[in-house]
């Protein structure tokens, strides 16, 4: 988080705190909702300018089970459409990053859900695969006994009781794959998808 916006939290600390104004998407894109529908499941705007992608990035924080951006003193909490955290190839080589530019270094858990959206818990929180980036990763990722995870997926998918082994991305530690249903993703991956002001708060 910015030295300037920790100075500003510690200047200003009782600062409102602002809901339905911000989202993530998918892609991992930060939209802005001027109408502050974010809540109410609005599409917004797409966020452009470079300079403030980089500052929403680096302040970017959670709080529990809800995620927000830190905007000076006032915190803004944001709806997720997808995760807190959505995972791409990394720019520095093997392995993962987050949307916001943090390398991931372990994987804890994988889950797929039933339309084929693959979710990780890492040491970063948690994330999803982007869609643009699933071939790469379920490329990559391998089950104990060094066979391809999509073999056995292709293999599974008629039997959705199957078990799933445990798999691994770029020969490092092996974690276990299980299914879940998309509406069980933030319960099982532990965030708040839509913050909302807690009652007195």
């Amino acid at each position: 988080m910015d030295e300037e916006v920790i100075k500003a939290m510690a200047r200003w600390p009782d600062v409102p705190a602002a809901y339905g104004w911000l989202s993530l998407d998918a892609r991992g894109r930060w939209r802005l909702h001027p109408a502050g529908d974010a809540a109410a499941d609005g599409p917004g705007q797409a966020v452009a300018h470079p300079g403030v992608l980089a500052f929403m990035n680096r302040n970017y924080a959670c709080e529990g089970q809800d995620w927000f951006v830190q905007n000076g003193p006032q915190r803004v909490y944001v709806r997720l459409d997808a995760a807190p955290y959505l995972l791409r190839r990394s720019d520095a080589g093997p392995g993962l990053q987050t949307h916001t530019g943090l390398a991931i270094d372990r994987v804890t858990n994988w889950w797929l859900d039933e339309q084929g959206r693959l979710y990780a818990a890492t040491d970063q929180g948690p994330g999803m695969v982007e869609d643009r980036e699933l071939a790469y990763v379920l490329e990559r990722l391998r089950t104990a006994a060094g066979e391809p995870v999509l073999s056995v997926l292709e293999q599974g998918m008629e039997d959705v009781r199957a078990a799933l082994p445990s798999i691994s991305l770029d020969d490092g530690p092996a974690a276990p794959l299980v299914r879940l249903a998309r509406t069980d993703v933030p319960s099982r991956l532990g965030f708040q998808a839509n913050p909302r002001p807690r009652a007195g708060g």
